[in-house]
């Protein structure tokens, strides 16, 4: 097959794909197997007319299977078929889903390798290329390049490791954003992830929500500056072959929730605003519209009392079409958060399902109120024949599924899939285990650090003091200095903890991996620290995943410094003077549990004589 100047299938196609053909000379994908080339099918033309002809040979089942994502399993071979206990949190594999709904969009989370996951999606293209029209798959995931101990960053494996996204919020820097976003843009294209279901840019203002670690942190004015070079970063100026779409979430700002509560549970459904604040949430969308972001999320919560009905964001036609649509002209994909339709049910729990205010609604009505609502599309979700019956029964019309359809080919497109879904696994070396992109992200870990505390100028340690080390992994503590066995005989003890937490009555598994609840250490604990800080000269790394309320601590320890993902040998190298803590903090810190309980949960740094407020950081002389 000789290759001609203007074709557009390039070897790596030619390799994986299974449906080349020629017509005058042109190579083409024949995604429709119809011996022709279709308009859809030729990049040469525009990508409005390529959507109007690949929808009207749809079938009212395959629109319908655009309407859902959901998770999949990737087998540690890379292989797509059914496997027995390969299920695991993602459920049934992409090809069952595939079979039975017509989908093409999947969420992934725990993947074997970056090798394995490479291989999946070029299996999984060639699958969807069988299918009638060859509609190519849509590969998301939430964030996987950070050094975390959260339950929202998924494991790195293989991936470049930087601090969580909190760390950027600390250290300021726009243009280290843009690095990061671009360094991740290169790897998820590399084993074919396409869409990223962040940046998360939910803003901090109540101190007990769990999923702070995902923000920039509680200054609306930051968190848009870094929202918008973090999309850039991904997506470049405008969608193509080269982007990772964005799905910025959480439209209109998750942060306000009820006593930190989290609305992924019963146990609390709806986000308050007592401060009137609403407005001060929208400042980071609106630098992630700016940004053209490609997709957009609403959040669980009932915005209470902010429209006319007090109903989930998903199913609120005030917030998706009459803010987001009307208000502010938003033209892309409209995707909700996971499991809105369904309940969970196992044997040990049932996971309702988050329709928080039309709860009393059948899974068929769900759907219909979140359609009329203006979604587009539903996360976490594989209910296919619910839309089916909503147009066979005349209650949604399929001119409406085609608007929402319309709006995710119109990602695919852009994205170049149609033309080339494969990935080069020969190229999988040239991005992962980069010297360059470990470094940087070792270092945005390092400049993350904040320095609360550094009382006569104890930092930098030098030479090789005597260390009493307490969670911190001794073999590369050993590295730096020599390690004594008791508090008393050592010049200085390090002391690695984690912001409280207080996991909730439940039998929900998901749920008692939330860090919800207060935010200081009780008696036990607290006394059991300030033991140590008072038997020898302690310097105290705190990782915050919250705002932790740590005043006896700050008062007791000799030195004192914040973490936003950080690894022991980061940290050591920062202790001793081989790299400097350049953070300032993305919140303040309460001074006590009484003052976060005054807080207004919408309002940003307004606690009571704060600890440490909004912005404090030290520099090492």
């Amino acid at each position: 097959m000789a290759a001609n100047p203007g074709e557009s299938v390039n070897e790596i196609v030619r390799q994986q794909s299974g449906v080349i053909e020629v017509e005058k000379g042109f190579v083409f994908r024949d995604l429709n197997k119809n011996g022709r080339l279709d308009i859809y099918e030729d990049p040469r033309q525009p990508v409005e007319a390529r959507i109007d002809d690949l929808l009207n040979q749809m079938s009212l089942a395959e629109k319908a299977g655009m309407l859902f994502i959901n998770g999949s399993v990737v087998n540690q071979d890379g292989s797509i078929e059914e496997r027995p206990g390969a299920g695991g949190m993602a459920g049934q594999p992409a090809i069952v889903q595939m079979r039975q709904h017509s989908m093409t969009h999947f969420n992934l989370w725990a993947v074997p390798s970056p090798q394995a996951l490479a291989a999946w999606n070029n299996n999984l293209q060639r699958f969807a290329e069988q299918t009638r029209l060859g509609i190519p798959i849509t590969i998301a995931s939430d964030p996987r390049n950070h050094f975390t101990r959260n339950i929202f960053s998924m494991a790195a494996s293989g991936f470049s490791q930087w601090c969580e996204t909190l760390g950027f919020g600390a250290i300021g820097d726009p243009e280290l954003v843009r690095q990061f976003a671009g360094v991740v843009r290169k790897e998820y294209l590399a084993v074919g992830i396409r869409l990223a279901l962040h940046p998360q840019i939910d803003l901090a203002t109540e101190p007990r929500w769990p999923r702070i670690s995902g923000t920039f942190g509680e200054d609306a004015q930051l968190s848009a500056a870094l929202a918008k070079a973090y999309i850039e970063g991904f997506q470049g100026k405008q969608l193509g072959p080269d982007s990772v779409a964005c799905m910025t979430k959480h439209f209109p700002g998750g942060g306000p929730q009820n006593e930190g509560l989290d609305p992924h549970f019963e146990f609390q459904k709806g986000q308050i605003y007592p401060g009137n604040n609403f407005a001060y949430h929208l400042i980071p969308f609106e630098a992630a519209f700016e940004a053209q972001t490609a997709a957009i999320m609403p959040y669980y919560g009932v915005p209470v009392d902010q429209t006319g009905e007090n109903v989930a964001m998903g199913f609120n036609r005030a917030i998706i079409t009459g803010l987001l649509r009307q208000k502010y002209g938003y033209e892309g994909v409209i995707c909700t958060d996971w499991g809105l339709i369904t309940d969970l049910r196992t044997p040990d729990f049932i996971w309702p399902a988050r329709a928080w205010g039309v709860e009393q609604l059948s899974e068929l009505e769900r759907v219909k109120k979140a359609l009329e609502a203006g979604v587009d599309q539903f996360g976490g979700e594989s209910r296919s024949e619910l839309v089916l019956e909503l147009v066979k029964t005349g209650l949604i019309s399929e001119a409406r599924l085609d608007q929402s359809v319309r709006r995710l080919l119109r990602m695919k497109f852009q994205l170049g899939l149609f033309d080339n879904p494969f990935v080069d696994l020969a190229q999988l070396p040239l991005v992962f285990n980069q010297p360059a992109s470990i470094l940087a992200g070792e270092v945005s870990q390092q400049r993350a650090v904040t320095l609360l505390k550094n009382e006569h100028h104890t930092l930098p340690l030098s030479g090789r003091p005597k260390l009493f080390i307490k969670g911190v992994d001794a073999a590369i503590a050993a590295e730096f200095a020599e390690l004594v066995d008791k508090p008393e005989e050592a010049d200085f003890a390090i002391l690695r903890l984690d912001t409280p937490w207080i996991p909730v009555e439940t039998k929900n598994p998901f749920a008692l991996g939330f860090h919800h609840g207060d935010l200081d250490f009780k008696s036990g604990a607290l006394a059991e620290i300030l033991a140590l800080l008072r038997a020898v000269p302690t310097i105290v790394v705190i990782y915050l995943d919250r705002p932790a309320v740590i005043p006896e601590i700050s008062a007791a320890a000799k030195v004192l410094l914040a973490e936003f993902g950080l690894s022991d040998k980061a940290m050591l190298q920062v202790l001793f003077g081989q790299a400097r803590p350049e953070g300032k903090l993305p919140f303040e810190l309460p001074s006590s549990m009484e003052a976060v309980r005054k807080q207004k949960p919408d309002v940003p740094y307004d606690s009571e004589q704060p600890l440490y407020p909004f912005g404090f950081g030290l520099k090492i002389d």
